[in-house]
C-alpha cells in the first residue's frame, strides 16, 4: 500500500537537544570536527564514521553514496574505495567534492566542501594492510560499478582469489585501489534546534586562513 503524501509530510520532529554559539566552537573546523566526532563516539552513534560523498558525474550530476570516513588529518579526511569505481572516475574527471554527516542521534550535521587528492601509497597500504582478509579478496575480486550478469560471477571471482591467496601471509593492495584525501575550504555544523530555528556556524578558508559565521537556518 502506498504511503499518502499527506502522511509523508506530516512526519516531524522537533529538535530540542542543544544549541550551538559562535562561542561554542573552536577556531579550526578540524578540531572542532574531532570534538563532535568524539562526542558521536561517545553517545554511541550508529557508523558515526558513516558520510555521504558527493562526486559529479560524466554528465555533470551530483551523484552521491554513503562511504565511511577512515582518518581525520589536519590537511582533511580520508577514505578508500576502488579508484575504478564510479566514484574513483567522477574523481578522476572531477576534483570538487562535498561529504555529510548526518548524526540523529545527537541531532547534528556536518557539511564539507573540498577538493580531493590521492593519499601517499604507503598510506594505501597501510590501510589495506589491516583490513580484514576477506575485505582484501573482496576488493581484489569486485569490479565495482561495472554491470554483472549475476551474484555468481562475484562469488566465481571471490573463490578463484581465494584460491590464489591461499598460500600468502601478505595478501598485496591492488593497484587499482587506495585512499582519497578531502582537503576541505568550507564547513558548516548544524545543531538542530526547535521550530526549526536551527543553529549553523560555517567556516570558510580563505588564503590559509578559516573565518567563521552564523547562518540563518
Amino acid at each position: 500500500m502506498a504511503i499518502e503524501h499527506k502522511d509523508i509530510a506530516a512526519i516531524r520532529e522537533d529538535y530540542a537537544m542543544g544549541s550551538l554559539s559562535e562561542l561554542d566552537v573552536l577556531e579550526n573546523p578540524t578540531q572542532q570536527f574531532q570534538v563532535w566526532f568524539e562526542q558521536a563516539l561517545s553517545a554511541q552513534v550508529l557508523e558515526p564514521n558513516a558520510m555521504v560523498l558527493a562526486t559529479i558525474n560524466n554528465q555533470g550530476y551530483p551523484s552521491t553514496r554513503v562511504v565511511l570516513l577512515k582518518d581525520i588529518k589536519a590537511e582533511g579526511f580520508s577514505f578508500f574505495t576502488n579508484y575504478t569505481s564510479q566514484k574513483g572516475q567522477d574523481l578522476a574527471r572531477n576534483s570538487k567534492v562535498s561529504l555529510l554527516f548526518f548524526w540523529g542521534e545527537l541531532q547534528r550535521q556536518v557539511r564539507i566542501e573540498g577538493d580531493v587528492e590521492f593519499l601517499p601509497k604507503d598510506d594505501s597500504d597501510e590501510y589495506f594492510a589491516s583490513r580484514p582478509k576477506g575485505s582484501q579478496i573482496g576488493a581484489w575480486s569486485s569490479p565495482q560499478s561495472q554491470i554483472i550478469a549475476s551474484r555468481s560471477i562475484l562469488e566465481d571471482r571471490v573463490k578463484e582469489k581465494e584460491i590464489e591467496f591461499e598460500q600468502m601471509e601478505t595478501i598485496p593492495r591492488p593497484s587499482f585501489w587506495g585512499g582519497y584525501l578531502v582537503k576541505p575550504f568550507r564547513m558548516e555544523f548544524w545543531q538542530g534546534r526547535s521550530s526549526r530555528l536551527h543553529d549553523r556556524i560555517v567556516y570558510q578558508k580563505e588564503n590559509d586562513t578559516w573565518t567563521k559565521n552564523r547562518l540563518a537556518p
